[in-house]
């Protein structure tokens, strides 16, 4: 399976009602996944998906920096060993305004919505890149 997207830019869902790039909040009992994919993939290029999604899983399990350091092989072949859902499916461009650029080498960039460069990426402005639509929340049409 390919964890990565590359020259890839995944478009706000079509049902998303967020009209600007919005930050996902935390929950009282915690972080949420969304709150810590926003946090981690608000450093531009800095992440690929497969990258990013397991940085995400740990800190969200409450995995600490010492385990980590010291199960991180086995720690990631149990995580990829079982299918996941990809960034299209994440609450960033389904609910929180959110596109996402991934370039040539696979890392990836987080575009707010209401910018020059979402409006760019998503009009088909650079021809390397393979425009997709996050995934609707809902199964209606709309």
């Amino acid at each position: 399976m390919e964890w990565n997207y590359y020259n890839t830019f995944i478009a706000v869902s079509p049902d998303c009602s967020a009209e600007y790039g919005q930050v996902p909040q935390d929950k009282k009992s915690g972080r949420t996944k969304p709150s810590l994919e926003y946090e981690l993939a608000s450093q531009p290029y800095a992440y690929t998906q497969k990258e990013l999604m397991f940085e995400v899983h740990a800190r969200h399990k409450g995995i600490s920096e010492g385990e980590l350091a010291e199960r991180k092989a086995d720690l990631q072949q149990a995580f990829y060993a079982k299918p996941t859902a990809c960034m299209r499916a994440s609450m960033l461009p389904k609910k929180y305004g959110w596109g996402i650029h991934f370039n040539g080498e696979g890392k990836m960039k987080l575009i707010a919505r209401e910018s020059e460069e979402y409006a760019y990426f998503a009009e088909g402005g650079d021809r390397e890149v393979k425009v997709v639509p996050g995934m609707r929340s809902s199964r209606k049409p709309g």
